[in-house]
C-alpha cells in the first residue's frame, strides 16, 4: 500500500466519520474507495464494518460521557436490529443491490418531506414518546432496519433516526447518541458473518478506522453545541446527495 493511499484512507474517513455520527450515508464513500482501490464489493461491504463499529464506539463514549444517551431506551431497541443484522449480513451476497438502493433512495427523498413539514418533531422531541415503553411494533421496525443494515449499511442512519424521533420522541442530538449505540452493537455481529465468509480485507479497515475516529468524536463532541436544528438540515443535505447517487445522478464513486 503506497503513502497516497493510506492518506486516502485517512482523510476520507474523517468525513465519513462525522458524516454518519451525525446522520448517515457516508458508508457510500467508503465503499466507493474501497472497491476504487480494488476491493471485490463484497468485500468492501465487511470491510467497511471495522471501521463502522469503532467510529460508534468513539461517538457513543463521548455520547454517554456529556449524559445524551438513553442507555436502556437503546439496548431494547438494539436487540431486535443485532437479530436483523445477522440476516441482512447473510443476504448481502445474494441480493441485487442496485435495485434494492433505488428503493432506499426514494424511501430518504420521502423522509425530507416530514422533516420539512413537522420540523418541530425532529427539533424538540416528544417527552410523551420517550416515557412510553418500547412497544411490539417498534420492534419489528428496528428488526427490519437491522436486515438493511446488515445487508449494505449505506443511509441505515436516516431509518435509526425516522424510528427514534418519530417512533421514540428523541430530538436529534439525543436520537444519534441512541443511533450510534445501536449501529454499534449490530455491526459487531454482522462483521462476524463477513469474517467468517473471508469478506473483510484488515488494512484497509484498520487505516480507514483511523479517520473514521477522529470524524466521530469531532461531531459527538459539538452535536449538543450545534443543536438538532443545524442537524436537521445536515441531515437533509447528506440525504439529497445520497439520494442523488443512488439514482446514478451523480457518481460519488468517481470522485475517489
Amino acid at each position: 500500500m503506497t503513502t497516497l493511499e493510506v492518506i486516502a484512507l485517512i482523510v476520507s474517513g474523517v468525513f465519513v466519520g462525522f458524516i454518519n455520527t451525525l446522520a448517515g450515508g457516508g458508508t457510500i464513500i467508503s465503499l466507493s474507495l474501497f472497491m476504487f482501490m480494488g476491493l471485490p464489493a463484497d468485500v468492501a461491504n465487511g470491510t467497511n464494518r471495522i471501521a463502522v463499529i469503532l467510529q460508534n464506539l468513539t461517538s457513543t463514549a463521548s455520547f454517554k460521557n456529556q449524559k445524551l444517551l438513553d442507555s436502556r431506551k437503546a439496548i431494547v431497541l438494539a436487540i431486535p436490529a443485532v437479530i436483523g443484522s445477522i440476516i441482512g449480513a447473510q443476504l448481502s451476497v445474494s441480493i441485487d443491490e442496485a435495485t434494492f438502493e433505488k428503493a432506499i433512495g426514494l424511501v430518504m427523498l420521502m423522509m425530507i418531506y416530514f422533516m420539512m413539514v413537522k420540523p418541530d418533531k425532529w427539533i424538540k422531541g416528544q417527552l410523551s414518546l420517550q416515557e412510553k415503553k418500547v412497544s411490539w411494533q417498534q420492534l419489528v421496525i428496528f428488526f427490519f432496519i437491522g436486515i438493511y443494515g446488515g445487508f449494505v449499511q449505506v443511509g441505515v442512519g436516516y431509518f435509526l433516526l425516522a424510528g427514534i424521533v418519530l417512533g421514540a420522541g428523541y430530538d436529534l442530538v439525543r436520537a444519534n447518541a441512541i443511533k450510534g449505540f445501536i449501529v454499534l452493537f449490530y455491526t459487531i455481529f454482522a462483521l462476524i458473518v463477513f469474517i467468517l465468509n473471508d469478506k473483510v480485507n484488515w488494512q484497509f479497515g484498520l487505516i480507514h478506522s483511523i479517520g473514521n475516529v477522529t470524524g466521530a468524536f469531532i461531531a459527538s463532541r459539538y452535536a449538543l453545541t450545534w443543536g438538532a436544528g443545524f442537524i436537521r438540515w445536515f441531515i437533509i443535505v447528506i440525504i439529497l446527495i445520497t439520494s442523488a447517487d443512488l439514482f446514478g445522478v451523480i457518481d460519488i464513486r468517481s470522485m475517489f
